[in-house]
């Protein structure tokens, strides 16, 4: 973990504690969410996960708004409980009240692709292929059966594979 995101961390909840005057619970700290997300707040197993890539790529701007934004997830969570929107009200005012930033709902952190593998399926009546996700394929080897729209026919795996 990187002391500089954890020390992060350990501020905005420093700073809502002398805010709404009690102790709040320190969460989990992870650095493997990967994907379109910077950070993702984990409200009842108290964990907050971030994007160490994006992190890697944004860290000033990172530690200064996504940070308090998951950490505000939390505090909301425990100190409204569970009925609240996730960028509701309570949210927002302690993203303004407890952090003075902005509640920005989203990032704008420049997203780079990962390669992914595409299994190739074809049917009886179509000449072009229909690409499945690893998942997808891997639902197949388990028994799971695809349809062409068009003839009805089982999608069979070419043993072709793409890289996207």
């Amino acid at each position: 973990m990187p002391e500089q995101l954890h020390a992060r961390v350990e501020t905005c909840y420093q700073q809502a504690e002398a805010f709404f005057q009690r102790r709040f619970a320190r969460p989990e700290v992870s650095l493997r969410l990967r994907g379109q997300k910077a950070g993702v707040a984990h409200l009842h197993d108290n964990l907050l996960r971030f994007n160490a890539q994006l992190y890697a790529e944004n860290r000033e701007h990172f530690l200064r708004q996504t940070v308090p934004h998951e950490v505000a997830h939390l505090v909301a969570h425990q100190m409204f409980g569970g009925g609240i929107r996730p960028h509701g009200e309570e949210w927002q005012a302690i993203m303004r009240g407890v952090y003075g930033l902005p509640p920005s709902r989203c990032h704008s952190y420049a997203i780079t692709p990962r390669r992914s593998t595409r299994y190739l399926y074809r049917c009886d009546c179509e000449d072009q292929a229909f690409p499945f996700t690893a998942q997808r394929h891997a639902l197949v080897a388990r028994g799971r059966r695809y349809f062409c729209r068009r003839c009805r026919a089982t999608l069979v795996y070419t043993g072709q594979q793409r890289v996207e």
